[in-house]
């Protein structure tokens, strides 16, 4: 791919149409850095949020300052989440120096602590740029924060390889917004080099600030997250967080995974039947455009095709469903034919219902919907065959679909390494018929699209996987 300096009209387009102003407060010239609040893209490259930061403090001639912060305030906070992006933050640590760039992360190990270090951060900022992404959180933080502040916050879309500002609506299947991706892709997928702005940050200012910063890059991470007011029963996983993991986890699935990927995809037991790299991609660790370019130079077109319609159809979908529709964790988000459905069988009986804590321990009567939620709680992933059923099977199971969703929602945000991500509620609204049509009527399932895990093992290759996640190979471990 092409490269462009900073500065150029290509950049300057992107940045337009990446970066959208959170208050209307002017920029402060008497600031003394511009500050980059990193929240969801916890990364250096591709990073439109940081190169914009880094514009802005050339332009200026002011140092710019990283800030990335973790606090146990978010839903379903827990050791595995900690524990993995503390291990990404490491990593940048140990980067940033090399490139130039002064990056700080900050834990707040309680509730109840400190919570206002990005507003006196904030004080003493000509501009404050952040990340802009619909879920988990970040878009009422980073309001919330832009009207306490005085000075000017911007936040960039870094997590959509197509600019998110380019479809000015909800699309509403993958059919209206592919062509449309298709039109726009190869002008999004050039590249920009990244530097460090060319104004050092003094250490006497960063002294100044008096932030208790932690010295990720030497400190005990596990003693660390075991200071913190988080859910220790959700344990970290062997998934190792940071750009090293997500690149070696890409290119050994581009160098095997994408032989016969739309077979392969199908056989939940192969390991390489999926990337595997939704974690790292819902926490920014490797941008979204590195992981197409990489898939693209495989040659394997076909192939790389198959899955690309996933990681950018599916996904861009996802983040621009979220993105435009507030009600993204409701039922309110679901189209009117399935309001009508669910209007209609309300009252349906159901085969059998199960409690939230049933679903939880994996107490149901089906084996295979028991091992995926096994495989969930243990190592924070499930097999996207696997997670189709298991979401499908508890429309069903809950008392209401009110009850199905939240449950879903619970389950997927307090496991999976992926969780509060655009793509995990587009997937479980999927479930209830969003982004679909509707099908033959039937009990319970109304018009939403049925899924049987009864026909799943003539329909999937689920022998190896059940072998490695049913229960008798549970009991043997």
């Amino acid at each position: 791919m092409t490269k462009h300096p900073l500065g150029s009209p290509y950049v300057r387009d992107q940045l337009s149409l990446r970066t959208i102003p959170l208050n209307e407060k002017r920029l402060q010239p008497e600031g003394e850095y511009i500050l980059y609040w990193m929240q969801t893209t916890q990364r250096f490259e591709d990073n439109w949020a940081l190169r914009l930061a880094s514009v802005e403090a050339d332009r200026i001639g002011k140092p710019l300052i990283i800030h990335h912060g973790l606090d146990p305030h978010y839903t379903h906070a827990s050791a595995r989440f900690h524990t993995f992006i503390m291990q990404g933050a490491r990593e940048l640590a140990s980067r940033a120096q090399a490139l130039g760039l002064t990056y700080r992360f900050a834990l707040r190990r309680r509730v109840h602590d400190d919570a206002r270090v990005i507003d006196r951060l904030a004080s003493r900022a000509c501009v404050v740029v952040t990340d802009l992404f619909p879920t988990a959180g970040v878009a009422e933080r980073s309001a919330r924060v832009a009207a306490r502040v005085n000075c000017r916050v911007l936040a960039v879309d870094s997590a959509a390889v197509v600019p998110s500002a380019s479809f000015h609506r909800e699309e509403y299947a993958a059919r209206t917004i592919r062509p449309k991706i298709a039109r726009l892709l190869e002008h999004s997928l050039e590249r920009v080099e990244d530097r460090a702005p060319k104004r050092a940050t003094p250490p006497s200012l960063l002294a100044s600030l008096e932030v208790e910063w932690l010295d990720i890059g030497r400190c005990d991470i596990e003693r660390e997250v075991g200071r913190c007011e988080v859910d220790e029963t959700v344990g970290p996983v062997s998934t190792h967080g940071g750009l090293r993991a997500a690149r070696a986890r890409l290119h050994a699935f581009v160098a095997d995974g994408l032989r016969d990927y739309a077979d392969r995809r199908r056989n939940p037991s192969d390991d390489f039947g999926s990337s595997r790299l939704s974690a790292y991609l819902h926490n920014g660790m490797i941008s979204p455009l590195e992981v197409v370019t990489t898939a693209r130079a495989a040659g394997d077109t076909a192939q790389s095709d198959s899955f690309l319609n996933e990681l950018l159809t599916w996904r861009e979908l996802s983040f621009n469903f979220c993105l435009r529709n507030p009600h993204y964790g409701s039922l309110a988000a679901l189209p009117d034919w399935v309001h009508r459905s669910m209007r209609t069988h309300a009252a349906d009986a159901r085969e059998m219902t199960y409690t939230l804590e049933e679903l939880e321990r994996s107490a149901t009567h089906d084996e295979i919907w028991n091992a995926g939620q096994r495989e969930l709680v243990e190592t924070g992933h499930m097999h996207n065959v696997v997670r189709m059923l298991w979401g499908k099977s508890v429309l069903t199971w809950a008392p209401t679909y009110e009850d199905a969703l939240a449950w879903l929602v619970h389950l997927n945000n307090k496991y999976a390494l992926d969780g509060r991500d655009p793509n995990s509620y587009a997937g479980i609204q999927w479930c209830f018929g969003k982004f679909d049509r509707p099908f033959a009527e039937r009990a319970v399932w109304g018009t939403i699209r049925p899924m049987s895990l009864k026909r799943a093992h003539a329909k999937y290759d689920m022998t190896r996987y059940l072998e490695r996640w049913g229960r008798e190979a549970q009991l043997a471990l």
